[in-house]
């Protein structure tokens, strides 16, 4: 319950003792019962739904949005009175409590149902459950969907809850006026899909059911272990009129790519293992009803769906800008509009109606898709929750050796991580995935600070996993490796020194000296990343050989591995980073080696090859790093648009001011810009190899650190003094931000690399053409 729900956001907030005051007599609540709790679900658009606990039971509350709202719309007494006629009857729906038409309570009417515990899939692709069992859902519902359609309406009294015959036409009215009414900017596609539903009308659209009018599969309870629909839930569009359109409705994700819009689960599902596709459904769906296994009008219906849609994320995105949306995530939802009439005319004016291929570069494999549809939602339901408790953890230890070990609760969501199959993605030889499918994996985990680390995914274990993977030998591979890709111990990388300019990297002081057989280190380093983590065991050092051919710029160096517990390995202090120490994965120290002995096994590769193993490490690194970051800028944007909503000054709302309008609009296009160019180095990192990527990484390297820079610094300044206190993460994500300008090479020597890359490349196509 605690990952559906939030505590109730400043918008939809009333007066709890009221409620518990009307409740009292009314649910039977003991005289001397302590007071109600009451929390906000997160998903939903439309009617804000509340779960309340009573020490006797509990209870789910729906009420109308606050402030101005659309004719016609949010009609709660509706949906308590079908609910309470399809009750009755033995339908699976909650069963409802009370209605209360008294706006004194709390503010607006709302009703209350029992709350039914269950299973509710936010993403219609139902990530992590077996094919069969995806298909069986999938029945259960289209099932749930005929049994509806067949209830006979005159039993149930409903009297005058619908209009009858010619829905259609009525449905293709009411969503243009819902639509004119809510518009902030002229959408010409949404005007011509209008205009082609109101002159395509089928023909005969007289059959007349009971319709549920947003029937789909996150707004089901399923059994917590069976197949089987336990209530239908969100009854506002429910009416009688024509069960073709709700059907279609159920089958539009079908049409729909995944890629669509903002609505990431509306679409896709035709790429998932186990749904079945729109045919087999309508067959099950008719011999239900006893009808012939087909769907008139189908193109109809189906534009109709996307238009209905449309109208709604336009209705979504109307309350944002108003100030009263039930969600936090409302104000994307104008992003969807133009997108999905332009799928509902394609669909409209062809010939038949066919499953979408999609236009999208850059696609991950089902493997992928399925992997990341895990990862959001094990992000969704077990980390994010535990940000704050993560944070008060190192709050409460600002000093001492607990500063420096992993929360205890971090440990707990990595065994759930490793447990669920969610360990080492970032591997293609262990995780099977490409570097595009981890990419998107990547970007979402770059959300929250400590994500890459609860699936073993955090630099500089990665990268220092790579490592060994590639170069390491096999009694290597056995005493480091093994451990760490069990997240048994942790490691640090070594390259960056004080006395030197790092960013030129045959300037390495450091010293490797051959001794029998082992190796002598002298030097010292800062910038180790995640050296202070009390497991971190191994260290992964460059070193100049003092043998080394002077002459031979790139080849005096070599990569040896140093256990941080040999005789001569000094942690000198935490470096911070604008003040911050990091010591959520380690921190930053300056480590000093004084003669360090190490046994000669304990070189990778060969003496030498140091710049060799570099360029192999830090291609796919370097990528991540710039994949978080997006998923970063993401957020930062998020909070941009969210605080720009909340707050007014000179008589208007933020983003209402061209300037921070313009703020919103720039970081859009940075972050798509930035995205496709990081997705296609990993298209070349998996297609030509890590040499030919070259070009491509060091691009991305440069954009996305002045990417999330740029996004941060705006969410940053529409927060005010806020933006920079610790009240909110951007001054954390500015932080890290501005740090990878740096880390793994400065801009500038990478913007070096670049042109000599690219000069290279127009002289070779001059000379072809020649």
């Amino acid at each position: 319950m605690e990952a559906e729900t939030t505590p109730v956001r400043q918008q939809h907030l009333f007066n709890v003792q009221k409620l518990q005051q009307y409740l009292r007599s009314r649910l039977h609540l003991a005289p001397d019962s302590s007071a109600i709790s009451v929390r906000q679900y997160s998903s939903g658009q439309s009617n804000p739904t509340f779960f309340i606990q009573t020490p006797e039971r509990s209870y789910v509350l729906r009420k109308k949005p606050p402030g101005p709202l659309l004719p016609g719309a949010h009609k709660v007494d509706r949906e308590y009175a079908v609910q309470k006629a399809l009750h009755s009857t033995g339908f699976p729906v909650p069963q409802p409590v009370l209605y209360c038409s008294d706006t004194d309570v709390i503010g607006t009417e709302f009703y209350i149902m029992e709350h039914v515990k269950g299973r509710i899939f936010r993403d219609l692709k139902l990530p992590g459950l077996s094919a069969a069992e995806r298909s069986a859902l999938y029945v259960a519902a289209v099932e749930t969907l005929a049994r509806l359609h067949s209830v006979d309406v005159t039993s149930l009294g409903l009297t005058g809850y619908g209009k009858g015959a010619g829905y259609s036409k009525r449905q293709v009215s009411t969503w243009t006026k819902q639509y004119r009414a809510s518009a902030h900017r002229s959408i010409p596609a949404m005007d011509k899909l209008s205009d082609w539903l109101i002159n395509n009308l089928p023909s005969g659209d007289n059959e007349v059911t009971l319709v549920h009018g947003d029937f789909r599969i996150d707004n089901l309870i399923f059994h917590p272990t069976e197949a089987r629909v336990l209530a239908v839930l969100d009854w506002e569009l429910s009416t009688t009129g024509q069960p073709t359109a709700d059907l279609a409705y159920f089958l539009m994700p079908h049409y729909c790519p995944s890629h669509h819009g903002f609505i990431s689960t509306l679409g896709g599902v035709t790429e998932i293992e186990g749904i079945p596709p729109p045919g087999d459904l309508i067959s099950i769906y008719c011999r239900c009803r006893g009808l012939p296994p087909s769907l008139p009008h189908q193109n109809f219906f189906v534009a109709l769906a996307m238009f209905k849609m449309a109208c709604i994320a336009q209705g979504i995105y109307a309350r944002f800008l108003l100030g009263n949306a039930s969600a936090p995530d409302a104000a994307q939802y104008g992003e969807t509009v133009e997108p999905l009439a332009q799928l509902a005319l394609k669909i409209a004016h062809s010939s038949s109606l066919v499953m979408p291929v999609s236009d999208r570069h850059f696609l991950q494999s089902p493997r992928g898709h399925a992997t990341l549809q895990l990862v959001k939602e094990f992000m969704r339901e077990h980390i994010l929750p535990a940000q704050q408790q993560i944070m008060d953890y190192y709050a409460k230890h600002t000093d001492g050796p607990q500063r420096w070990q992993t929360p205890p609760l971090l440990e707990e969501l990595k065994a759930k991580a490793r447990a669920a199959g969610l360990w080492n993605l970032f591997l293609p030889a262990v995780s099977g995935l490409s570097q595009v499918d981890y990419s998107y994996i990547a970007e979402e985990t770059g959300r929250c600070f400590f994500a890459p680390e609860v699936f073993n995914c955090q630099a500089p274990d990665s990268g220092n996993m790579e490592v060994l993977h590639l170069y390491g030998s096999e009694e290597q591979k056995k005493q480091w490796l093994e451990p760490l890709l069990r997240g048994e111990i942790r490691s640090c990388f070594c390259m960056t020194e004080p006395d030197v300019a790092s960013s030129d990297a045959t300037n390495m002081q450091c010293t490797l000296q051959k001794d029998n057989g082992h190796y002598i280190i002298s030097g010292k380093k800062w910038w180790s990343s995640g050296a202070g983590n009390s497991m971190c065991k191994i260290a992964v050092v460059m070193c100049r050989n003092r043998t080394a051919d002077p002459n031979n710029r790139h080849g005096q160096h070599s990569m040896i591995l140093v256990p941080m517990d040999m005789p001569g390995v000094r942690k000198i202090r935490a470096l911070t980073v604008f003040g911050a120490d990091d010591a959520n994965h380690g921190g930053h120290w300056e480590v000093h080696f004084d003669n360090v002995r190490v046994p000669a096994s304990n070189i990778l590769l060969g003496e030498g090859r140091g710049f060799e193993i570099s360029q192999g490490r830090l291609g796919p690194g370097r990528l991540h790093h710039c994949m978080r970051a997006i998923g970063l800028a993401e957020h930062a944007l998020e909070l941009l648009c969210q605080r720009s909503a909340s707050r007014q000054t000179f008589g208007k709302k933020l983003f209402h001011h061209e300037v921070v309008a313009h703020w919103i609009a720039e970081s859009r296009i940075a972050i798509e810009q930035t995205r496709l160019l990081a997705l296609h180095a990993a298209h070349t990192l998996d297609t030509k190899g890590n040499k030919a990527a070259r070009k491509q990484i060091g691009m991305i390297k440069v954009v996305a650190g002045r990417m999330a820079i740029k996004v941060v610094d705006c969410a940053i300044q529409v927060h005010g003094g806020a933006g920079v206190s610790d009240d909110f993460p951007l001054a954390q994500m500015y932080a890290y931000a501005r740090t990878l300008r740096l880390a793994d090479g400065p801009d500038e020597v990478h913007l070096s690399s670049i042109a000599q890359m690219e000069l290279r490349d127009q002289f070779r196509q001059t000379a072809a053409k020649l």
